[in-house]
């Protein structure tokens, strides 16, 4: 009777952290993700399988910290940073903008085709809104759309290396094929955005960033941001746990990087093992539910699909 109630009152623990947890994430109080719906209609798989690399990468907690370099990163180009500065809510609303972003990667990572279609749909109007101008690393001005394919490159690369590394920093669950799998996989999500031309390996994706590092800029206005990055305007509890990710985020940068940001950190030897720990209890915390997947999967299973693979 005793470990039954013991269990219950875990249960019901867990439900109500993973409630708040999903709450804070998507903003909605009852923790419900407004995008649930478009996860949930509709027939047959979208562009990944539970399976697939993307799917397990994306649905593992340490997408947490890879989030949070994926921002520091874009931050370093001075045409993505001008997008953000220019044309986000980000310093009165983080966690609104954390949404959007979030609802994107759920939706093209667990909905349907035709939901992912859609959503591009979405984002593509979003995108035709965002341009002006910036000062380049040359010091010449350019002018920028979101739009445009080069921009659109560096901000998908800087997204997938990012959720690759801090998956295989933090992360103790192997992804199916690897990092090529991931790269490869993931570089159908901008298809439909308009970039064609992602990298299809885990090399192509280190000299794509490579290819980007003469465009990099880290100025006053970078800073300005990276510092508002480093501590943005969060509830406490939120924020003691943002700082931990912060700097676990930061240091899975490369090297080169981390010397121009100039930054002080704590060592990765230190992080490493705290951010596993930490994702774990967290994970323990909030429990196993996950209606996004719960709905993915459901759909799926109306098709006649088998978690042993195909339908």
């Amino acid at each position: 009777m005793r470990s039954i109630r013991g269990g219950e009152m875990i249960g019901v623990f867990q439900k109500s952290m993973g409630r708040r947890f999903r709450a804070l994430l998507c903003g909605d109080p009852s923790g419900t993700p407004p995008w649930l719906g478009v996860v949930a209609e509709g027939e047959g798989p979208g562009f990944y399988e539970p399976n697939e690399a993307p799917w397990v990468v994306h649905e593992d907690l340490a997408t947490l910290v890879g989030g949070v370099r994926a921002l520091l990163m874009q931050a370093l180009h001075p045409g993505s940073l001008a997008g953000v500065r220019d044309h986000s809510r980000y310093e009165a609303d983080p966690l609104g903008r954390l949404a959007g972003t979030i609802q994107w990667l759920t939706i093209t990572t667990f909905a349907s085709r035709e939901g992912v279609m859609k959503e591009a749909a979405r984002v593509r109007g979003m995108h035709g809104r965002v341009k002006g101008s910036y000062e380049g690393a040359d010091g010449l001005q350019k002018s920028y759309r979101a739009s445009d394919p080069e921009l659109l490159k560096w901000v998908h690369i800087a997204f997938t290396d990012s959720f690759l590394r801090c998956h295989q920093a933090y992360s103790a669950r192997p992804i199916p094929g690897g990092a090529d799998a991931y790269v490869r996989l993931w570089a159908r999500s901008v298809v439909p955005l308009g970039l064609e031309d992602a990298p299809l390996s885990e090399a192509g994706l280190v000299s794509s960033l490579e290819g980007f590092e003469a465009d990099l800029v880290v100025n006053e206005s970078t800073r300005e941001v990276l510092r508002w990055l480093e501590n943005p305007p969060l509830p406490w509890v939120a924020g003691r746990v943002y700082r931990l990710l912060f700097h676990a985020a930061y240091a899975t940068l490369p090297e080169g990087l981390q010397d121009r940001i100039g930054l002080r950190t704590w060592p990765k030897a230190v992080l490493q093992p705290v951010t596993r720990a930490f994702l774990k209890a967290l994970r323990m915390a909030i429990g196993p539910e996950s209606p996004i997947q719960d709905v993915a999967i459901e759909r799926l299973e109306r098709s006649g699909w088998r978690p042993n693979g195909g339908v």
